[in-house]
């Protein structure tokens, strides 16, 4: 097996590593989203569940971390033509990274359960994880590969196309999992995997999990692949959006009708609940044995960037759920964070404060019974 070490840099406060109560980010008793603009009048009306304590089950995020690589341009380039990009920048990416970071800005305790090469990707990683208020005790910096890294060709419309090098994502796990990220994961009060990481090591702390009664949601985002039917007896609820169903069932997914179909299909594989991301079109859950639930999208101001839009509401919608919301409030919740996403260029830095997706859904509330009342 190649090396593995743990994050443990020089100089006083490591970066990351063994759990140390020196660590940098260690689970706080007090979390700050406030922009150097907000207002301390911003801050006090968030609710009690705004603030993270020391008692909630924590968040468990394993997955990828990636450094995405941007180029805006004005289309996409034909076979055998190149064409220069308006703009370029490197930023801190990846589903599990991703997903991570949203749970940590909504204020709710979240691990990270990852792999970065030992090279400068791999600290602009660890760095943005850092401010997003995400525990780094299990991060691990690998020596035998790099940081896995995507080039993001982004369009002046908002839409995306993206190609991944997996990198330490995809290399150099251990053969069993490490028993300090088993502690992390049997204490979660949710487990977060998608398809960038091998699938043995999804199934292997699925299982883990699963046996401790920690609920599962995967993200089928990731690797073109079939599910390994063993990953799918793990999972509590399977997220994919309508082009990853439409692949994995094969089945047409451009109604809804046809969404519905494909969801069935997706409970008698043995996932319960299916929950869909739609774009432009919501969402829905589909709950078996219940009528779905359908989630309208919150309409953006503007569309910049919907590179970590299905990250946000996939993690959103994590967060929700652990602190007991019901299902139609969690899609609520998700679709406020996710409206908020795309209106920021990046993945990670659209992460949305729990400051403003209060704010959102208390402004549509007022909306809705000024709509009543006229």
């Amino acid at each position: 097996m190649k090396a593995l070490t743990r994050f443990s840099l020089p100089s006083p406060p490591p970066r990351c590593g063994w759990p140390n109560p020196n660590h940098p980010n260690p689970l706080p008793n007090h979390l700050s989203f406030a922009s150097a603009s907000s207002s301390s009048a911003a801050a006090a009306s968030l609710s009690a569940s705004a603030h993270p304590s020391l008692d909630k089950p924590p968040v468990v995020v394993v997955g990828s971390a990636n450094a995405d690589i941007y180029v805006e341009i004005d289309r996409l380039p034909r076979e055998g033509e190149t064409v220069a990009a308006r703009t370029g920048q490197t930023l801190a990416g990846g589903k599990g990274a991703n997903q991570a970071c949203c749970g940590g800005r909504l204020a709710h305790p979240t691990y990270f359960v990852g792999q970065v090469g030992d090279d400068a990707h791999g600290r602009l990683i660890e760095d943005a994880l850092s401010s997003g208020n995400v525990r780094l005790d299990r991060l691990s910096r690998v020596a035998g590969a790099p940081t896995g890294h995507a080039i993001v060709m982004l369009q002046s419309d908002g839409q995306n196309s993206i190609i991944i090098v997996g990198g330490a994502n995809m290399s150099c796990w251990p053969d069993d999992p490490r028993e300090e990220d088993l502690k992390v994961i049997r204490r979660a009060g949710v487990l977060l995997l998608q398809r960038e990481i091998p699938d043995r090591v999804n199934i292997q702390v699925a299982q883990v999990a699963k046996s401790a009664g920690v609920p599962v949601i995967l993200d089928a985002g990731g690797v073109e692949a079939p599910v390994p039917k063993e990953l799918l007896n793990f999972v509590d609820i399977f997220s994919p959006n309508e082009t990853e169903l439409a692949r994995l069932t094969r089945m047409a997914t451009e109604t809804f009708e046809q969404i519905s179909q494909a969801a069935i299909k997706c409970h008698k594989m043995g996932v319960k609940q299916i929950l869909v991301k739609l774009g432009a079109k919501g969402s829905a859950l589909f709950v078996e044995g219940e009528q779905p639930i359908r989630q309208p999208i919150i309409p953006a101001a503007k569309v910049l960037d919907a590179t970590g839009a299905g990250d946000t509401f996939t993690a959103a919608f994590a967060v929700a759920m652990v602190e007991g919301k019901p299902n139609k409030e969690c899609m609520r919740f998700a679709s406020a964070a996710a409206s908020l996403c795309v209106q920021v260029k990046g993945a990670i830095p659209s992460m949305p404060a729990r400051t403003a997706v209060i704010e959102l859904l208390q402004s549509i509330q007022v909306e809705d019974v000024m709509k009543i009342s006229d």
